[in-house]
């Protein structure tokens, strides 16, 4: 009976909050439920396994998935519905995609993205509509994309085939191309127009690659008008043009409509490699209302730390910050963490409480406004489970350095043993 009355009492701190009086950077400061973020990408691969011909069986799935996040605490989600130049919508630019049901430019038996935002608001979720802007397909041959497609139009046209790019077996749009800023735009104020979203959300697709041959013809017609910038800048603005209009678009149709971007966590990459100018993004106006970094590191990685990866963007963001957690690598190796340090390589592997510590430790960062799950998948449950299971754990060891004593108000009132971040950090 003890057992049980502890573990309720556990429960209330961990719903309600721990304070101690004699250590207050143990104590627990839960972040507003009302403004703080907890969302889940839900990807268009995970899209097509709820997705069906009939409306009826898609509602009850798509109900279902979006329930269960809810009575798990998540208050947003952040759904993949282009994930290429194709789309889980009735859209006037773009084909229906290939994952809905099978065949890019299929009739749409019914709306998707209609059904979802439907849905999302009967369960008091908030939902984005997440777009991949430059993507086109994850495959190089053009003639796979539906005869309505905009990019194989393009690329069949002498005039305008520079407009896509075949990049490592892959086909992009060209970010050097006012025509494809054009349709991004155009694509983004028809989901604001005709969708009850609440966001917009690009991730980290931006230029495909650092070859100098890939924009070459719009660059030298630019240096040609007199354009002084050299490559990699005017690159980084072509980039910037287009998410400044993509977000006063947004503004002038809806200024409730947020707009996020959630670019990969290594600024230095961001900036040199995909042109992606992640620091004045958040912190000139003008560009986003929220940004998310791909935080998918553990707290031993050699060269990407959780801890000092999250503190550089805390510092340096001044728009609303999310984090985005891996629980995709839960249970894997993490091969990029070390070259041979093993401790870092099985992190995700030797913990079953990795991505809840680090829920645990941002939710102390006063910088930062929320969370961001990837991916959803079966895993989530067991997400949820493992975090519950980190403050049962963390508490219960407290409470058997503590047992000479059967009083909860001695219990309630005593010092924390040892710092929460050092349980963080399992030092």
């Amino acid at each position: 009976m003890k057992r049980i009355f502890i573990s309720l009492i556990l429960l209330a701190f961990l719903l309600g909050g721990c304070t101690s009086e004699k250590n207050n950077n143990t104590s627990f400061d839960y972040p507003n439920d009302a403004t703080y973020v907890k969302s889940v990408w839900i990807t268009y691969y995970e899209l097509q396994e709820l997705m069906d011909s009939s409306e009826k069986v898609f509602r009850k799935n798509i109900n279902s998935a979006f329930s269960s996040l809810s009575k798990m605490g998540f208050n947003t989600v952040t759904v993949q519905v282009r994930p290429c130049a194709d789309a889980f919508y009735k859209s006037k630019y773009f084909p229906s995609s290939v994952y809905c049901f099978g065949k890019q430019g299929s009739e749409l038996p019914f709306d998707p993205l209609e059904i979802m935002c439907e849905i999302a608001d009967k369960n008091e979720l908030k939902i984005e509509a997440w777009v991949n802007p430059y993507r086109v397909s994850q495959d190089s041959d053009i003639n796979k994309l539906s005869d309505d497609s905009i990019a194989k139009k393009w690329y069949k046209s002498d005039k305008k085939k520079n407009n896509v790019l075949v990049v490592n077996d892959k086909l992009y749009f060209n970010p050097a191309s006012d025509e494809v800023t054009e349709l991004i735009v155009n694509g983004v104020k028809e989901l604001v127009k005709n969708y009850n979203i609440d966001a917009v959300h690009f991730d980290d697709y931006f230029y495909p690659d650092m070859s100098k041959n890939i924009d070459k013809k719009e660059y030298n017609e630019y240096k040609k008008e007199g354009g002084k910038l050299q490559l990699y800048d005017w690159r980084r603005e072509n980039v910037n043009k287009m998410l400044e209009k993509v977000y006063s678009s947004i503004k002038k149709i809806n200024p409730e409509t947020k707009f996020g971007i959630s670019p990969a966590a290594n600024i230095n990459n961001d900036y040199h490699d995909l042109y992606a100018d992640v620091n004045k993004w958040c912190t000139v106006d003008g560009y986003l209302d929220y940004i998310c970094p791909q935080v998918y590191y553990g707290f031993k990685n050699e060269t990407m730390p959780f801890m000092q990866t999250t503190k550089k963007w805390a510092k340096m963001s001044q728009k609303p910050l999310y984090i985005g957690l891996p629980l995709y690598k839960s249970g894997t190796k993490d091969k990029y963490a070390s070259e041979d340090n093993k401790k870092a390589i099985n992190e995700f592997c030797d913990n079953d409480n990795t991505i809840s510590r680090q829920i645990t430790y941002i939710s102390k960062i006063k910088e930062i406004s929320g969370f961001y799950i990837f991916n959803e998948c079966p895993q989530i449950k067991t997400a949820v489970q493992v975090f519950v299971q980190l403050f049962l754990r963390y508490f219960a060891i407290q409470i058997s350095l503590l047992m000479s004593t059967d009083s909860i108000v001695t219990f309630i009132s005593c010092p924390i043993i040892f710092s929460f971040e050092q349980y963080l950090t399992g030092t």
